[in-house]
């Protein structure tokens, strides 16, 4: 058997434990078992201590084509079986794409920082895998990305690429002279804020760039889906981005769609509140949820607002320190546009809300309404009776009705009582009642 056959067999028996490890997971997912955790643990563990032993039993080489040949989420449960002492040996024999998605896409997840940096490959922005400063020093970046950076990291920088960067801590209530700025050595400095919109979030991120010797660094202490959304389309796209600048811009490009979508989300959620809002009828519970709603929506269209101007005027430095080319002018120019028809589409939005607001304030003082005339209504019938109430009490009743006995006294008083408030309620009835025949659009109006 050569080579070629004996790694295959390898291969097939790495995939049979993963295929058997898998359907235990979902067996036990599926069914309500007895004992199931301790039934899912041992079996686990049988599976993935005979898999190690295999691991074990296999040279550094072909094991690094196993990894070359699984799935993505393969490959990363057998990484972590791999021996330590190993990895870095079968590390060298990976492809950079492979070890690049072990090295730096895996790692953060246990560590509270992350630092990703990309190069010019064949015109495609490409991730360089950085484990060490010596993995630093040795690339020529064109972009280097850092999330909760560590002070470490944080000095790697300086003393590699002599650029002094923020702690993304230290990044938000900044002066406005602080945010636009070019130092004497030449960097250009730019404190952006980004959008961040999730169901259980929704706020403003603080972005730190500066522009250094062709190298973009960006500092922030959260993930963002613009800084994702940008790498996929570098990755993809022969002759996205040519040099720092472009990813700059292709950023804040980014941020502008981000934006726009994130309006688009704004017009769905209120076309729904408001066929609540114009319903005929809503107690004061449903109309305290549908306030809370739109002012959820408020807030995310004051910020969006906010972002496409710091945009602006972040664009607008640019242009005017004459940073960019012809073609990144135009470019530019384009952003700016967006920016401009997505101004007339936020003020559009806060009139809506606006509207949309007052109509559900105006539906619980309508009921309000209701509620004040039905205690008038009780009031003003009641208050005939308490007038004879009050007579009934007195010494002269007693003397009135000495001679009667006192439970047909009594019970005629009490028939009296309601009689004169049937009286009453029915007098206010008629009165309403031709009142609404004389104006009927007023009283749809009231209605």
């Amino acid at each position: 058997m050569n080579d070629h056959d004996v790694i295959q067999d390898h291969l097939a028996n790495v995939r049979n434990l993963l295929a058997r490890h898998k359907l235990v997971e979902d067996l036990v997912r599926r069914q309500d078992m007895l004992h199931h955790d301790r039934v899912e643990t041992l079996v686990h563990k049988q599976n993935r201590v005979e898999l190690q032993r295999l691991l074990d039993q296999i040279e550094s080489q072909p094991v690094a084509y196993i990894l070359e040949d699984l799935p993505s989420d393969d490959r990363q449960i057998v990484w972590q079986l791999i021996r330590d002492e190993r990895k870095e040996e079968i590390r060298q024999e990976l492809s950079d794409f492979v070890r690049a998605q072990l090295v730096i896409e895996a790692k953060p997840r246990s560590r509270s920082m992350m630092i990703r940096v990309f190069d010019l490959h064949e015109g495609l922005l490409r991730q360089v895998p950085i484990e060490s400063r010596e993995d630093l020093a040795k690339v020529n970046p064109v972009w280097i990305d850092l999330v909760r950076p560590e002070d470490e990291q944080l000095a790697w920088a300086k003393d590699i690429f002599g650029v002094e960067l923020p702690n993304p801590k230290e990044l938000t209530d900044l002066e406005t002279s602080a945010r636009f700025y070019v130092e004497d050595n030449g960097e250009v400095h730019l404190h952006s804020d980004f959008l961040l919109d999730r169901k259980d979030e929704t706020r403003n991120v603080a972005v730190a760039f500066i522009l250094s010797k062709n190298t973009l660094f960006s500092v922030r202490d959260k993930e963002l889906p613009v800084f994702r959304l940008q790498r996929l389309r570098a990755r993809a796209e022969s002759g996205y981005v040519t040099e720092a600048l472009d990813v700059l811009l292709d950023l804040y490009a980014a941020e502008v769609e981000y934006s726009a979508n994130a309006l688009e989300d704004v017009y769905t959620e209120l076309e729904g509140v408001g066929r609540q809002v114009f319903r005929s009828h809503m107690t004061d519970d449903e109309a305290a949820k549908i306030l809370a709603a739109i002012a959820e929506e408020e807030d995310l269209n004051g910020r969006i607002r906010r972002n496409v101007l710091d945009t602006r005027r972040a664009l607008s430095f640019l242009m005017r320190g004459k940073f960019l080319s012809d073609a990144q002018h135009a470019d530019v120019r384009e952003i700016l546009r967006d920016i401009e028809s997505l101004d007339g589409h936020t003020s559009f939005l806060f009139n809506k809300i606006n509207f949309q607001m007052d109509a559900t304030v105006g539906f619980i003082n309508v009921n309000q309404n209701k509620d004040i005339k039905r205690l008038t209504i009780i009031s003003v019938v009641f208050m005939p009776l308490n007038v004879l109430a009050g007579i009934g009490g007195m010494s002269e009743f007693t003397m009135m009705t000495e001679g009667i006995p006192w439970q047909i006294s009594y019970s005629s008083f009490a028939v009296g009582l309601i009689t004169i408030g049937w009286i009453t309620f029915a007098g206010l009835r008629f009165f309403e009642n031709r009142k609404i025949k004389k104006n009927p659009a007023a009283s749809r109006r009231e209605s």
